[in-house]
């Protein structure tokens, strides 16, 4: 599977909508996403266009990974904040269950760990 239908599984898992639901709103087929996961390959740019508007991301983030960082929107900033979140959820949920000491002790060990 290529990174950029990589990045579109990821996105459809993370935003919880099927390839039926992607396929109909971009108008083409289930097929024609199953034949581009199944090989491979990078749609057409307008394919990727419209599967990116229905995904909330940008055309760049699909296709290489990473996006126009330089004025990221509110909206990209909030997907971003978001994501983190669901995938740091659990050390989070941890950590609010810590005691203040507990909290500070870890803080601490991330803070000399980041030195290293």
């Amino acid at each position: 599977m290529s990174n950029f239908w990589e990045r579109v599984v990821d996105e459809l898992d993370f935003l919880g909508i099927t390839r039926t639901y992607l396929a109909t709103t971009c108008n083409f087929s289930l097929t024609n996403i199953g034949q581009g996961i199944k090989l491979g390959s990078t749609p057409s740019a307008e394919t990727a266009v419209k599967i990116a508007k229905v995904l909330g991301v940008s055309v760049e983030y699909l296709v290489n990974g990473t996006e126009n960082t330089k004025f990221p929107s509110q909206k990209e900033t909030e997907q971003n904040q978001l994501r983190l979140y669901r995938k740091y959820h659990n050390l989070i949920e941890k950590m609010e269950s810590f005691s203040e000491d507990k909290q500070t002790v870890v803080n601490n060990l991330v803070d000399n760990l980041e030195k290293l």
